[in-house]
């Protein structure tokens, strides 16, 4: 399939730009998403005795009394079998009950593997398909850039505009470059590769990108718990430069004042859930967000503690 026509516009002008959210807040996104889920309704997702997620109780009784062989469940936690001792075994057995939970709920699968594990470097005890790594709660990592350009009346942000069939959040607003980091990719091999598949950048322009830390968060979505950290990254563009789509994830991109782009944030839904975070975290770097805002002292703690 052809990658959907591309648009640029290089002065903002988006019209989702113009949709009113419920309330104006900076700090409801972060909320939102850094604020501890309530997992009273969810068992302790356990591998050799090791806490790797969190699992519905609904799930989990559904996965123990179809899968009575692989998997166990008590009153707190729900645990593969030990019969599964090796990576092999584990890793087919979540495949197979990921493609019984993805033909139960109608939910397709992503066929991208990523690793289970409690923290990055660590070694992976199994792998499992993107689309179920929230049906287990299992950790996620990604990378996110904020590519912005200086301009003489300030700075401006390329804004991504995403397809209307992506499976996540499609025609939401999203920065120029965001993505999974899956099973057997580096952080910089995966920077490398979303920058040419999202924004048809070369790696010599991606690598000039400057790593600003990392954002965690977990938050119910996609049937269970999105329990991701992102690594964040700026990438300053020279004003010539216009990011092009290459894989039809991305419907257009828009060149946005700060401005313009706080106040999407501010008054609408309009950006894919976690593209708020990332961000403010720049509004914050680069003093968009100044000590005299309203939200200031309460922002700067959030985002502190979600990159702590």
């Amino acid at each position: 399939m052809p990658p959907p026509p591309q648009s640029h516009s290089r002065e903002g002008g988006n019209p989702a730009a113009r949709v009113r959210g419920p309330y104006e807040s900076f700090s409801r996104h972060i909320k939102n998403l850094c604020t501890a889920p309530d997992l009273i309704g969810y068992k302790r997702f356990m591998i050799a005795g090791e806490q790797l997620g969190w699992i519905k109780t609904d799930l989990a009784e559904l996965l123990s009394n179809n899968f009575k062989s692989d998997f166990s469940s008590t009153n707190n936690e729900i645990a593969l079998s030990s019969a599964h001792n090796d990576y092999t075994k584990r890793t087919a057995a979540l495949a197979q009950a990921t493609a019984w939970i993805s033909n139960h709920h109608k939910v397709p699968l992503r066929h991208e593997l990523y690793p289970v594990f409690n923290k990055w470097g660590a070694t992976p005890l199994a792998e499992i398909d993107r689309a179920a790594a929230p049906w287990f709660g299992v950790h996620g990592y990604g990378v996110h850039v904020n590519g912005f350009v200086r301009k003489p009346d300030g700075i401006y942000l390329w804004v991504g505009e995403r397809a209307k069939n992506r499976q996540v959040d499609p025609g939401k607003l999203d920065n120029i470059i965001g993505g999974g980091i899956p099973l057997g990719i580096s952080v910089e091999e995966n920077l490398i590769k979303e920058a040419w598949e999202e924004a048809g950048l070369k790696k010599e322009t991606i690598l000039s990108a400057t790593p600003q830390g990392s954002i965690s968060y977990k938050t119910e979505k996609q049937l269970g718990l999105r329990n991701d950290t992102l690594f964040i990254f700026d990438l300053e563009l020279a004003p010539e430069t216009t990011p092009c789509n290459t894989d039809g994830e991305v419907a257009a991109f828009h060149l946005m004042p700060i401005k313009e782009v706080a106040e999407i944030i501010l008054t609408t839904d309009r950006f894919k859930f976690n593209c708020n975070l990332v961000i403010l975290d720049f509004l914050l770097r680069h003093k968009y967000l100044k000590p005299d805002h309203a939200e200031y002292a309460e922002i700067s703690e959030w985002m502190k503690e979600a990159k702590d």
